[in-house]
């Protein structure tokens, strides 16, 4: 990807009509072509569109600084879990702590619920 083709974002736009008003109030510029050069700058996606907008004019122009690559992901330790799997495991937990229950009526069977759900939601965040 050349550097023309990388998109731009509102600061850099902001930035930009800075610089066109600059042009303007020195006299480089018509209250029309500054009208015609801030609807295209409103408009721009890439470094390109708006180096095109100053390719006419002395500075100041829109500068970028330079993109760092990004740094590689860190390696995972354990194993993640699926959401479907997670959501069903949780499922299948919640009926047969039901069932317990009504088997022994002791009530601190439904604490595997949420005892479920943590081990599943710390496994699917890995």
């Amino acid at each position: 990807m050349s550097e023309r083709e990388i998109r731009i974002g509102d600061a850099e736009r902001e930035h930009a009509l800075g610089l066109l008003g600059t042009h303007l109030g020195e006299g480089r510029l018509t209250v029309d072509e500054y009208g015609d050069r801030s609807a295209r700058v409103a408009t721009a996606k890439t470094r390109g569109d708006l180096y095109d907008l100053f390719a006419d004019l002395p500075a100041p122009r829109p500068r970028f600084t330079e993109l760092e690559p990004l740094a590689p992901a860190p390696a995972q330790r354990g194993f993640a879990v699926d959401a479907r799997l997670g959501s069903a495991a949780i499922t299948a937990v919640a009926i047969i702590s039901v069932v317990l229950f009504f088997v022994t009526k002791f009530p601190l069977v439904f604490l595997l619920i949420p005892l479920v759900a943590l081990v599943v939601g710390r496994m699917g965040r890995r």
